[in-house]
């Protein structure tokens, strides 16, 4: 659940990430300089203050920040900034031998990188698609965000590695104890149905970028 502590803090990390005090930031941003101040954030009363959507409209424009770059401020690891830069290649170069551990987790050392915000999955990857396979939901240079951390459920659009080193992307429609069923999202393409035996790991897209 989000708290009152919690985006307070977004705002502290953001002001400090782009080298201003909490108090500097209101003052870039156009706000008064006591607006963030540690005083503000509770009523005389010790009723809890929150921030107004305005001010932090303000401070994002002010910084060039999106919203969900201020949201990686949110989580409770005192380490999570703006951004950190996510394992990345190509759907065709994932099918490569040795990239991956048993787990679906990128093997480090052997992949590119791009920055991304925080998803607090530290196994989190990026696919980028090639082609129109994958049209009409995913179109050539889309880059796909994988959680491996992530529960897979029934509707969920999953990247999915074989024994046999297949590397694709579909919708779960169905799994059970021993196979999983996917659906395309082509018109043009067939569904798959696989034995457990046969999946090396399943992972939930839980961002596309473009």
């Amino acid at each position: 659940m989000l708290k009152h502590v919690h985006v307070w803090r977004a705002i502290d990390r953001l002001a400090q990430e782009h080298g201003y005090s909490a108090s500097g930031l209101a003052r870039r941003a156009g706000l008064d300089p006591t607006t963030f101040n540690k005083s503000k954030r509770i009523t005389r009363d010790g009723k809890l203050r929150w921030p107004s959507t305005e001010s932090i409209s303000k401070i994002l424009a002010a910084t060039g920040a999106t919203l969900g770059e201020f949201v990686s401020y949110v989580g409770d690891g005192e380490e999570n900034g703006i951004y950190r830069n996510l394992p990345f290649l190509s759907m065709g170069q994932a099918m490569a031998d040795g990239l991956f551990d048993e787990s679906g987790r990128p093997v480090e050392g052997r992949w590119d990188e791009i920055p991304f915000p925080e998803l607090g999955d530290a196994h989190a990857f990026a696919l980028e698609v090639s082609g129109d396979a994958l049209e009409p939901v995913y179109r050539d240079g889309h880059i796909l965000i994988v959680s491996p951390q992530a529960g897979v459920r029934r509707g969920d659009r999953v990247v999915v590695r074989t024994r046999r080193g297949e590397v694709f992307a579909m919708e779960l429609r169905r799994r059970s104890a021993r196979r999983i069923e996917l659906d395309p999202f082509n018109p043009k393409g067939e569904e798959r149905v696989l034995a457990i035996e046969e999946v090396a790991w399943i992972a939930r897209i839980v961002w596309v970028s473009q």
